[in-house]
């Protein structure tokens, strides 16, 4: 029957099934090839930079914190989070995920979110309580040679850096309209969009330092240093 079917078809349009179905199969090997070859070599370049950029932050803070006479506590468990540091005398952590960061807030601990671009020693104008900075000499932000990592915060929800808390939060659901994976964004665009948010909060309508070491440190069950802490 097939046979008799094939003896009746054009054979232009057998042909052009050919073509389809090479063309077909050589598009699916294509992409195979892609996702196997390419796509893990990208992720992996991702990768590597991500973990130099976070183990960067990790010796910049780790001596922030020896510098001012800190004791710290690093990779410390708060229940199912994973810090990269814990101060146990404060009752502070301090992290580089954003979702980290929201979830640390539900449970009632005073989290300090360090973004990509936030050098060190900008740790100090983070924690809710006096420090004495060290002498660093010239601070390469204040002479143009960084971003001001607050004022990034603000220009990427699209608002002034005098907005209000209310301001900040509508610009950022709006943002996440527009950056969430889900709605067409990506995951890059979407993680600034929270840490910017993370930090523009804490400095909306000018609260700024002096009103962030206003802020109840931590919660009062957390009271004795862990084991292993160091400098």
């Amino acid at each position: 029957m097939v046979v008799e079917l094939i003896s009746v078809v054009p054979p232009w349009i057998l042909i052009g099934i050919a073509l389809g179905g090479v063309a077909s199969a050589l598009a699916a090997l294509a992409f195979y090839l892609g996702n196997r070859f390419v796509a893990p070599s990208v992720a992996a370049a991702d990768g590597d930079r991500t973990a130099a950029g976070d183990e960067r932050r990790r010796e910049e803070i780790r001596e922030y914190l020896t510098a001012i006479d800190e004791r710290f506590s690093e990779d410390h468990a708060l229940g199912e989070v994973a810090v990269p540091f814990y101060l146990p005398e404060r009752e502070v952590a301090i992290t580089f995920d954003a979702h980290d960061y929201f979830r640390l807030e539900g449970e009632g601990v005073y989290t300090v979110l360090c973004e990509h671009e936030m050098p060190g020693r900008g740790l100090g104008r983070r924690l809710p309580f006096d420090v004495i900075e060290p002498d660093w000499g010239p601070d390469p932000a204040a002479e143009g040679g960084g971003r001001d990592p607050v004022a990034a915060a603000f220009a990427e929800l699209d608002v002034d850096r005098d907005a209000d808390a209310d301001e900040v939060k509508r610009a950022y659901r709006e943002r996440v309209k527009e950056t969430h994976p889900d709605q067409g964004g990506d995951e890059e665009s979407f993680r600034r969009v929270r840490e910017a948010y993370a930090t523009a909060r804490n400095h909306a309508g000018g609260a700024g330092e002096e009103g962030a070491r206003k802020r109840p440190a931590a919660r009062a069950d957390r009271t004795e240093p862990p084991a292993g802490f160091g400098r």
